[in-house]
Order: structure tokens, then sequence, then C-alpha cells
């Protein structure tokens, strides 16, 4: 049965300004634990006109996708810097990714 990429656009969006969430956290926020690809390929194939700020979402490690100094990468790590989102080498800060506590995981938690 397909995903509705909205599942996955809502999760998105609810990535506060000034911070990141990983591919992996993504998918968990959007009900889908560990189809961290799933939410890459969504956002890769999203209309250029969706009101997504897929420029929040990073690799596990906390780096960017793209490759370092493709135009890609530039656009994105400029989105991030413009919201203070800071950067050590090629990854964002520890202090700029989201972070889950047990309210929540349990707002966040599968619907049964």
């Amino acid at each position: 049965m397909p995903i509705d990429p909205e599942i996955i656009y809502n999760a998105v969006r609810s990535v506060p300004p000034g911070l990141v969430a990983s591919y992996g956290q993504v998918a968990a926020m959007a009900g889908l634990p560990g189809r961290a690809r799933l939410v890459g390929r969504t956002l890769r194939v999203a209309p250029n006109n969706i009101d997504v700020p897929w420029y929040r979402v990073v690799r596990a490690d906390r780096s960017l996708a793209f490759t370092d100094g493709s135009d890609a990468y530039e656009r994105q790590r400029q989105l991030l810097e413009a919201e203070g989102v800071e950067f050590r080498g090629l990854k964002v800060l520890p202090a700029f990714q989201i972070r889950f506590d047990a309210l929540d995981a349990a707002l966040w938690a599968p619907i049964d």
C-alpha cells in the first residue's frame, strides 16, 4: 500500500526553524520508523512548488546529503545558516539537531 507523501511532508514541516532532523527522525515522526530511505526518496521527488522545508533534513551523522561544493549543497547550507544553524566543517553542530523526550515519543508514536 503506497504511503501518502503528506505524512512525510507534515513531519518535515514540524521541524522548527533553526533545527535539523535526520531522515530517520523524520521517518519516526511520520509513524514510519526505519524508513529513512523512504523519506529521502519522497523529498527527492517532491514537486518544486511544495511548501516543505526539505533543507532541515540531514543525514544521521548531521552531514548534508549533497556533495560538498555542489549547487544543491550550497543552497541547503545557505538556507540552514540563514536560520541560525551552525556547522563545524561539513556537519551541523549537535546543538542544532532536534531532540526527542518522553512527550515527543508519545506525540509521534504510530497510532494503532
